[in-house]
């Protein structure tokens, strides 16, 4: 029977750490070494429970700078060198220790886990965000985030600054991770009064604290630390549970000091002679840790015994029976007098599991799986699983706490680090100041605003304070600290002075980039409710996907052009489809609203659309009820037409619509009653629309023809590249593993595995390529319908080695292939625009596309890239042997693209569209005018004359 829970929870923490100019910062290993040692044999333990189907579940913390880290091409190469180099070592020592049995089997055993972490690493295309966010989709982990840049929060002197702080932390959370995180790890697990205010508007609904931050509670809270309880803001506080924090974390009876574990302190970097080493450790000579250790901890005293594997591993099923035991017999003594099950909390570093403690995953498998078949008493929970088995808990105020050294902010504030505040504190107050003098910046300004945030957020990090009261790396954490005390401080100054140094601040924002899509907006003193009725012109966009939906360019389109339309000053708002988001979020100041539809009986399309439209429109209607007052509304494509038409006939709103494509164009013609009906409604909202856009010359002619729509309401805008998401394009010595072999040339295809999009036009010209050049290797990225057609295509033309089909890939793996890319191609049937095209033309890669639709428009033969003739196998293969045969050609294309990338921007993209805002608006305005005088002329002529 079970009787209570168990929340295990993991906070996973790293400063932001990134030397472009140097690889030599001893410092940067920390990344490396916890992706190797922690990270990475966590994740294999999640996946070899789920692949023996054992039911666990974890809560997982990543900070915001762990998770840019994890996921900077820059810092990811870095890592798999790092990997490479261990792999080497061990297979090194395999060869030295030959002649010593026992440390030669520890050295295979280390080679072949390095050799597992090396696999895995690859497998996620070096990107473990992505790993994370699959176990989170798989229901066993629920990932949480941290403040951004793990501020010691009760030390910070405004509340601006703790604002900046969460909503930083949770906007880039969700970014990354597709999903709003429910919970919060507050750095240090500090907490001061007044605190969850922030966490409640930035819709977080949890957080922990130390055990005496709730055993100090007033009133006292009856249920101990076995339940949460809720602030007077209504977010639950978990409490840490003190004795899973002992047989833990203490130095005396915790699990990790048993003798029969691996010594951290006896690694062959310092064991070995400097010769045997030299090329592993630091440049300079410095002996650091390499991973590779041979010894248990054997007792306290210098001799120590040679580690036994096996007998460390009966130990962790040992310790995790212990552990098992002890929180059962907890939940047994205090279900009955709760009225309630209780919920155990157990709060670790991860860097605990695998670094410092070698046995640490081992002990959380087997702790997991003796839950999942030994018992029935104690069931592994998360904290939003438990705030939905339970609703009411008790509401106390609770006291600042954190779990450092004296239970409050002794290890942050002392002799060794108190210097830091004065500074710390004269830069938030000047960053309160500039972000709300600034009210309406300039393009320059708000680049200068939106790096001194970054640099302040960089300077409040806890790291350096603790790095201080520690001594360890002490010179690294002083100069961080000022580096970015001072880097903020000539920013602003820029501003108070009206002179922007251009040179300086792109070399800060290229050296301390992380938050890209930061905006300085989070340090004003409003709150962010007010913004949601701020005066200004407001827009309401309906779409049916957005971001994390994304099916096609339609998504990305959007998603880019409200967060630019809300840097020019528009209050937006977006309605769309839910399919597992969070039902509202605020996106870079954007306001985003998403509705649940579910899938009607008969799975018919026609249908589900009818029922997303009433589900759109019922939310818009809420939002207009509330108070908002829209502008306008801009409907996207067919599929909401019928709540744009109804929104402009009930509330006489502008309408403009944005075609991004036709079903006529899609199926060359409408040959069935689907393809009938959906054409029919994209003529009604371009029927119905004061100005419809489209995206290409192309497209302009398409739409006249088959709606008959006059010149005046039509306006062609280009979809845009953000080009601060490509990366600058690097020397071809990267690796290129997994997708091709170093002596490969890559000929890169991106986009829906549909016919349009002509991929089998480049299968079928595959062979002829490959008979002049052997060494080519095809990559197609993307999924779609005829992905196992065209498979099945590749295997018949004996093409299975030569052509990698890797399925739909994250925008940082898409930015690495476009640069391993040699050529990529875009052989398309029918494109409204080719937004791929703009993409690779942006990060440097030349490219052969079909003359055909937006194409043509944006590739010029001969020029910025070649073109061929819709589906033409002759003609690609000619074009693609042309820049296979000329790389000084293909790189000429490739540098002339490059530099006329600039007229896709999205902010000249946002402008345009500004303007055709207005002009829907101005012709709504003036059919309003001429009804009125209309009225007038009726009510004179039936009056005329007449006695009143």
């Amino acid at each position: 029977m079970e009787l209570g829970f168990l929340c295990l929870v993991l906070h996973s923490h790293l400063p932001y750490i990134r030397h472009p100019e140097n690889k030599g910062y001893l410092e940067e290993r920390w990344l490396f070494e916890a992706v190797t040692e922690t990270y990475i044999p966590l994740l294999q333990v999640m996946q070899g429970l789920l692949d023996d189907d054992v039911k666990f579940r974890l809560t997982l913390s990543l900070s915001p700078t762990l998770l840019a880290m994890l996921s900077d091409q820059l810092l990811q190469e870095r890592c798999l060198a790092h990997i490479n180099k261990l792999i080497d070592l061990a297979q090194r020592e395999t060869i030295r220790t030959k002649s010593e049995p026992d440390f030669a089997q520890l050295a295979k055993t280390y080679l072949q886990k390095f050799s597992g972490i090396r696999d895995f690493y690859l497998r996620y295309a070096c990107n473990l965000v992505n790993a994370f966010q699959l176990m989170q989709a798989k229901g066993c982990v629920e990932l949480i985030t941290s403040a951004a840049t793990h501020a010691f929060l009760p030390l910070m002197q405004t509340e601006e600054g703790w604002r900046a702080q969460i909503m930083t932390a949770v906007d880039y959370h969700t970014k990354l991770l597709g999903t709003k995180p429910a919970g919060i790890w507050l750095p240090e697990c500090g907490y001061a009064p007044g605190l969850d205010k922030i966490l409640q508007e930035a819709g977080l609904a949890y957080f922990f604290v130390e055990n005496h931050g709730v055993g100090s509670a007033s009133p006292t809270p009856i249920f101990g630390t076995l339940s949460p309880v809720l602030s007077p803001h209504g977010v639950a506080a978990f409490p840490r549970d003190e004795a899973c924090s002992r047989q833990v974390w203490s130095a005396e009876e915790g699990y990790p000091g048993d003798y029969a574990y691996r010594e951290y302190y006896r690694d062959i970097g310092f064991d070995l002679p400097l010769e045997q080493v030299q090329n592993y450790i630091h440049p300079d000579g410095i002996r650091i840790n390499t991973g590779i250790k041979y010894y248990r901890i054997t007792g306290k005293g210098d001799a120590k015994v040679v580690y036994d594997p096996r007998l460390a591993r009966e130990r962790a099923a040992v310790h995790a029976e212990h552990f098992l035991a002890q929180r059962t017999q907890q939940v047994e003594s205090w279900s009955a007098k709760m009225g309630r099950k209780p919920i155990v909390c157990a709060p670790y570093d991860s860097e605990l599991f695998g670094h410092w403690w070698y046995e640490g995953p081992l002990w959380l498998d087997m702790l997991a799986r003796k839950l999942h078949f030994d018992q029935t008493k104690l069931r592994m929970v998360t904290p939003n699983d438990y705030l939905q088995i339970y609703q009411e808990f008790q509401v106390c105020e609770l006291p600042a706490s954190s779990w450092g050294r004296g239970g409050y902010a002794d290890v942050w504030l002392n002799g060794a680090n108190d210097w830091i505040y004065p500074a710390l504190h004269r830069a938030e107050q000047r960053m309160v100041e500039a972000a709300g003098r600034f009210n309406n910046p300039t393009i320059g300004q708000k680049r200068v605003l939106n790096q001194a945030v970054r640099e302040l957020m960089l300077a409040q990090s806890s790291d350096w304070a603790f790095i201080m009261d520690s001594k360890t790396m002490l010179d690294y954490a002083v100069k961080r600290t000022k580096y970015h005390v001072n880097r903020h401080s000539r920013l602003l100054s820029m501003l108070e002075n009206a002179m922007i140094d251009e040179a300086y601040l792109d070399g800060l924002e290229s050296y301390d980039n992380l938050f890209p899509e930061l905006d300085y907006r989070v340090f004003c003193s409003r709150q962010p409710q007010t913004m949601f009725n701020a005066d200004g012109p407001t827009a309401l966009l309906l779409t049916w996907e957005f971001p994390p939906l994304t099916v096609g360019g339609l998504s990305r389109h959007v998603y880019d052009l409200v967060r630019q339309l809300s840097t020019q000053g528009w209050q937006v708002h977006v309605v769309t489809t839910a399919a597992g988001a969070s039902v509202y979020e605020t996106v870079a100041g954007v306001h985003v609203h998403r509705v649940e539809v579910l899938q009607p009986d008969g799975s018919e399309f026609q249908h589900w659309a009818l029922q997303l439209n009433l589900a759109l429109l019922a939310t818009c209607q809420r939002l207009i009820a509330s108070g908002i007052k829209f502008d306008l509304v801009h409907a996207h494509d067919w599929l909401v037409c019928y709540t744009a038409k109804t929104l402009k006939k009930v509330y006489g709103l502008p309408l403009v619509a944005t075609v991004h494509a036709t079903e006529h164009g899609r199926n060359q013609g409408i040959h069935t009653a689907l393809q009938g009906y959906i054409h029919h409604l994209e003529w009604l909202l371009t029927y119905e629309a004061e100005q419809v856009i489209v995206c290409s010359t192309y497209m302009q002619q398409e739409v006249t023809a088959l709606f008959q729509l006059p010149g005046a309401k039509l306006s062609t805008i280009p979809n845009g590249v953000d080009g601060t998401q490509l990366p600058v394009r690097r020397k071809r010595s990267q690796t290129k593993e997994p997708y091709a072999l170093p002596s490969e040339r890559i000929v890169l295809f991106i986009g829906r595995l549909v016919r349009e999009k002509g991929v089998q036009i480049l299968l079928q010209a595959a062979p002829q390529i490959l008979s002049r050049y052997p060494a080519v290797k095809f990559l197609l990225v993307g999924t779609g319908p005829m992905e196992d057609e065209l498979v099945a295509r590749s295997t018949q033309l004996g093409l299975a080695e030569k052509v990698l089909f890797t399925g739909f890939i994250p925008d940082e793996a898409r930015n690495r292939v476009l640069q391993l890319a040699e050529i990529a191609v875009f052989p398309s049937l029918y494109e409204p625009f080719g937004i791929v095209a703009i993409e690779a033309m942006a990060a440097g890669t030349p490219v052969v596309v079909s003359d055909v639709g937006g194409l043509a428009d944006i590739v010029t033969h001969g020029h910025n890239g070649l073109q061929i003739y819709p589906g033409d196998v002759n003609s690609l293969v000619t074009q693609v042997s042309a820049l296979l045969e000329k790389p000084a050609l293909a790189k000429k294309l490739a540098k002339t693209a490059q530099n006329e990338i600039a007229k896709y921007s999205w902010q000249q993209i946002a402008l345009r569209t500004i303007e055709v805002y207005r002009k829907a608006i101005s012709q709504i305005e003036a059919g309003k005018s001429m009804r009125q005088i209309a009225v007038g002329s009726d009510i004179l002529g039936e009056n005329d004359g007449k006695e009143n």
